[in-house]
This record gives C-alpha cells, structure tokens and sequence, in this order.
C-alpha cells in the first residue's frame, strides 16, 4: 500500500528491486524473492535511520547491519551501490556471482566495506548479531555515548528462525536486556520447498516475548507502518522483533508468493512483465538520476554526526584508539614470561587446562579488550580468573559472559563480539563439545577473526566420563580446517607460549586444546617462544639421533619416558613437540628438515592417526586411537589402549631394525 508521502521511497525500493533483478538474472543464478519482498522495509531503514558513512564503512560507531538471510545478498549489494559506498560500483553489480567478483554468491566479510560479517549457514547471522548488539553495550558502558552508541539492525527469514541456534540467540538477547538490537523477520511464508506453514506452526510472536523481546507486527509493504516500527523499536527497553508481512517476490507479477522466485532468478518474460507492472521504463542496471541522487543524499545523512565522533575519539586519547583498531596494549605479556621462568624453576606439573587459568591469571589484569565466558563449565575449563566480573543485563561493563549451555550460540556471539570491534574474546567448553560449535568456529577461520575457544579435556585422559565425553577425531577434523589455530601444549611453558601465539594472531582464530589430567613441566629455557613455530626438539639427541619421536600435548612426556628407555639400551632419539601444525607448515622447508631429522620417525597422539603421515612419512608408525575411548581411569585407558612409552619403544626398535 502506497501512503501519502512515501512515493519517494516506493521508486527507491524499486531501484533495489530492479538491480536485485537484473544482476540475478544477468548471472543466471541467484534468489530475487528476498531483496525484492524485503525492498520496502530496507529503503525506510536506510534511508532514514541507519547511521553510516559509505565513504568509511569501518567507521568504529556506525550502526550494524547483519543480512542473516544472506542468500538476499544482492539487497546488499544494491543497497550499497545506491548509497554510494566508495568501493563498489555498476560492474560489481553486474558481475555477481562471478568468480573474483566482490560482489559473491553470500555476503563475505572484507570483500566490501559495508558487509558487517559473512552469512550464508542460517541461524548464523542473527545470533552474532546478538554478539555486536551485547559489544555495544559493554563498550558503551565503558566509554560512554559519545563514543560507543548505535543499534544492531537484522534482517532475518523463517529459515534463521528454524534453525536451533536461534533460540540461544533470542533467549540470551532477551536475558541481557539487548535493547539497541533490532530484528526484521521476512515474514512470508516460503521456504525452497514450499510453504513455511508444511514445516512449521510456531508462534514466533509469542515465542519472543516468552524470551523477554518486544514484538511489533507490520504490513512490510507499508511505508508508514515501517517508519513507524523503527521508531518504537528505538524507544525500547528490550530487544525487538518487527514482524513484517510481506511478500515474497514483491513485483514479480507471477512468481509473486511462491517458491518459485526463491532461489531461482525470474526470467526474461517474468522481468519484461514486471518493470510494466512496476512502470519502470529503464534499461537492465539503469537508475533515474533522481533517484540515485535521493540514495547518495541518505548516503550523507550521518555525515555531520561521523565528524563530530572523529573530533571526540581522538580526544579519548591512545587507549581507546588502540583498543577499536586492534592493537594490544605494551608489554602485556610481562607477567606471562615470568611466569614461564618461574614453572622452569619450580618443574610446576599442572593440567594445562590448570595452566591455562595461571595464563590468564597473568593476561587478563593486562588487556582490558579482553572478554571471557564458558559454556556452563568455567569451574572445570578455568576461564575465570580472579578479578574477572560478570556481565548483566544490570551492568554491562564487565569481562565475564555466563552463556549457560548454549555452545553454538556462544561460538557465534563471540564471532559477533570480535566483528564489533573493541573486544578479544574467549570462550570455553569440553574439546568434545566443539562440535556444537563449529560452524561458527569455520566462520570465524573464514573470516580470519581473533577468536580463542579453550577447549579442556582434550583425550582420553578425560577417563571417566567415558567415550561421549573423550575426543578423538577432533584434533584432525580442526587441523584440516584453514585458517585456524590449532593447539595442544604440552606443559605451562607450552600453554603460555601458546596463548601469546593466540593473541597476536589477529586474523586467525585458535584453539587451545587442554587436558584435564596433570602434566609434568618438560621445557627446560623460555627465552624463546618455540610454540610459534609450531614445532620443534623438546628432548634428546638432536644431532646424533637413531630415531625420531613425534608427539603433542600429554603424549609428549610418555614421548620423552620412552627416549630415556631408548638411552638406556643405547638407543639415541630425539623427541618433537609438535603443539600446532599449522603454525610448523609455514616454516621453512630447512628448519622443518632440521627439527623432523632424516632418521626413522614414530609419532604418538591419544586421537585419531589421521594426519600424521606427512610427518612420519612412508615408512613411519603411527602410534594413536583407531576408534571410540571408555570410561575408566586415564592411566588405565592409555595402557588399554596402547599409548605408552612401551608401544613407543617397541615401535622404534622396530623402524630402526628395517632400516
């Protein structure tokens, strides 16, 4: 329904239908029913409320935008286009979906400024959405409105709504009071198979007020009632939900409704009928001066506030700047090389879970960015450390986050905090549990995020718990995921080192893997961070060597047990701590040549074998897991199955006989 006034804003939505259109169908490939049925609500949004600067996209206090139904992606790009951001034009238009283009098949972060996170898997966007909007909060608390003031906007459809991760999201935005963020769900009714209503029959609305959101229900395609909603929702002291009723395929006079403009473009014939319908006279990619002028002048709306932010932010002195653009504060690791020398002198024997708590203990006090949390399990993963204060919906400014057990929606608000800005945050769980985790976990590898997920009990040697609890192809399934981080320390020098490698990493995203059982301290010099190399020789004969033993985290001292038997029978090996294989791969072929040695290699790890060929070579032995742990006693569970320095031994003996 057209209203008074609003006939602007009908030809700006039109000019986002019809490049939304035209690019689909120039690529043959695409889903038109989204930009085109969500058009109406986007025009009202950004061209009178969101605060943007297209001409600085990373502007660190603009509102944030998350397109959750990310296969709409050309709204996006349309949108960015008209309001004139600086680095894209009518060729990324028109090459969507094309190999090399900015412009890709999902919105992907870094290819255009004004794409605030990478969305495609649903469910993902909304709910690291709910991480910026709980970001804001903190780092308004801290600095105040003139600093840190903005909403977190979202456009979401059924399918996010389905997806179970939603329910964490909506229920920790509630529960936090997150009443900057602002969700608009596509309300149309159309899935790729068909009806939304053959699938599902939730309430959503009553479905978010029970998880403590205010709700508001719109026509979609009515200006006025769009205009209207924002307001409300602005005024709010809950997060929102805006129920928009729309249509999917606004305009296309006979795919209009249906499943049938979902994930396909619309046609020839379907186009030419609806630029009549639409009486839009214009060539494919062609936008009337008049209304592309309407878009640029929205594009400037924010302008004035964005300078007088710039004035106010450098008046805030070198703190906040290196804080917003990332950099970490001098000589915060201090205190964490002394304590490296110091576990050196005391042959301190932890579990590196207990070591990892000593780390933060030593790195918290010193990073201010810094925020943690775990997933119901911070007693046993020890990512609370003295000091620390929990966030509320009554006090945001603390560096705390009790996500209850909801770690998938955990993985994705910590993606959402580090996206924001201001925020280095960790998270913690079982290693085992990361399967929950992990799509927001190769998102955040994806989009090289400095995310650091602690992950405890690392093995078998969780014994008791048994097999659900015991993981065993973990470690591989990461090690085969780029971009990420994987490590497993063997001993508080290791953990510490690792930790350092974790936050200097500023587009990867790591893993620390821990165990639960104590370790002895096998390093015996810090004054080199050696887990930066991903590997090197922890123990043994490293010139002379009949043999060499491969090994991570707490198979590396039964690795050292067996060089000590190996001696005594006139056995000279040398032992590789290999704590993140990722980080060795990018060594030099030379160093990796020197640390790994010419002579037969054995490798043992209390996880699958899978990988470790590169390493061991053709003629190697892989000592390892070749199915599910048990529950029983960790020491009982690694003689069970194999994982000694006895197996070690025998297996050298062996290598060494063949050769």
């Amino acid at each position: 329904m057209l209203m008074n006034g609003y006939k602007k804003e009908q030809n700006m939505a039109n000019a986002i239908r019809f490049l939304s259109a035209d690019a689909i169908e120039k690529a043959k490939s695409g889903h038109p029913g989204m930009p085109l049925g969500m058009a109406d609500v986007a025009t009202v949004l950004f061209s009178r409320y969101i605060k943007i600067n297209p001409q600085d996209g990373k502007w660190f206090n603009r509102d944030r935008f998350v397109l959750s139904a990310g296969h709409g992606s050309m709204l996006l790009y349309s949108l960015f286009y008209l309001l004139g951001y600086k680095d894209i034009d009518i060729e990324d238009i028109k090459n969507f979906r094309q190999l090399g283009s900015k412009t890709a098949g999902h919105p992907e972060y870094g290819h255009l400024e004004g794409i605030d996170m990478t969305t495609g898997p649903l469910g993902q966007g909304i709910t690291t959405a709910v991480g910026m909007a709980l970001a804001e909060r903190v780092m308004n608390a801290r600095y105040g409105d003139k600093l840190c003031n903005h909403y977190t906007y979202v456009i979401n459809g059924d399918g996010c709504l389905m997806e179970g991760i939603s329910e964490e999201a909506i229920s920790l935005a509630g529960h936090w009071g997150l009443n900057k963020l602002i969700v608009f769900w596509d309300n149309n009714n159309i899935t790729i198979d068909g009806k939304v209503s053959d699938a599902n029959s939730t309430d959503q609305i009553k479905r978010f007020k029970a998880c403590g959101w205010n709700t508001i229900e719109i026509d979609g395609h009515n200006f006025r009632e769009i205009n209207c909603a924002i307001k409300m929702a602005q005024k709010s002291h809950k997060p929102t939900l805006i129920a928009c009723k729309t249509k999917i395929g606004k305009g296309a006079p006979t795919k209009c409704g249906t499943s049938k403009c979902h994930g396909s473009p619309l046609g020839e014939e379907e186009l030419k009928l609806m630029r009549q319908q639409l009486n839009w006279n214009y060539e494919p990619f062609e936008v009337p001066q008049e209304i592309l002028s309407d878009w640029r002048q929205a594009g400037k709306r924010s302008l004035e506030e964005y300078n007088t932010w710039q004035e106010t932010a450098q008046k805030a002195g070198k703190e906040f700047l290196d804080i917003i653009n990332n950099k970490l504060p001098t000589n915060w690791d201090k205190e964490l090389n002394a304590l490296k020398e110091e576990s050196i002198k005391n042959k301190t024997k932890v579990a590196t879970r207990k070591a990892s708590e000593m780390c933060l203990e030593k790195i918290v006090p010193h990073i201010p960015e810094i925020i943690g949390g775990s997933a119901d399990l911070a007693a046993s993963n020890l990512t609370f450390v003295k000091g620390m204060k929990t966030i509320t919906a009554k006090d945001y400014n603390g560096n705390n986050i009790m996500y209850g057990i909801r770690e998938h929606a955990m993985a994705a608000i910590m993606n959402g905090l580090a996206l924001h800005g201001g925020i280095i945050p960790y998270g913690g769980t079982f290693f085992v549990f990361s399967d929950y985790m992990r799509p927001a976990m190769r998102l955040s590898a994806l989009m090289g995020l400095r995310v650091i997920y602690v992950l405890t009990h690392d093995s078998i040697g969780v014994g008791e718990d048994g097999p659900t609890h015991q993981p065993i192809e973990h470690l591989a399934s990461y090690r085969a995921m780029p971009n990420i981080l994987t490590f497993r320390p063997c001993d508080v020098v290791e953990t510490a080192e690792a930790w350092q490698c974790a936050l200097n990493s500023e587009h990867e995203p790591s893993i620390l893997a821990l165990s639960r059982q104590n370790l002895p301290l096998l390093r015996t010099d810090s004054s080199e961070n050696k887990t930066a190399k991903g590997g090197y020789v922890i123990a043994g004969n490293d010139k002379n060597r009949q043999a060499t033993i491969l090994a991570t985290g707490s198979e590396v001292s039964i690795a050292v047990e067996a060089m000590e038997q190996l001696k005594q029978e006139g056995i000279e090996t040398a032992v590789v701590s290999l704590p993140c294989w990722e980080l060795f791969d990018e060594q030099s072929q030379s160093y990796k040549d020197e640390v790994l040695g010419q002579a037969p290699r054995v490798a043992i790890e209390a996880a699958s074998a899978f990988g470790w060929e590169r390493y061991v070579g053709e003629h190697g032995a892989i000592i390892a897991m070749n199915g599910f742990g048990a529950s029983g006693p960790a020491n009982k569970l690694y003689e069970h199955f194999g994982l000694t320095a006895e197996a070690i031994v025998k297996a050298v003996k062996a290598k060494i006989n063949k050769k």
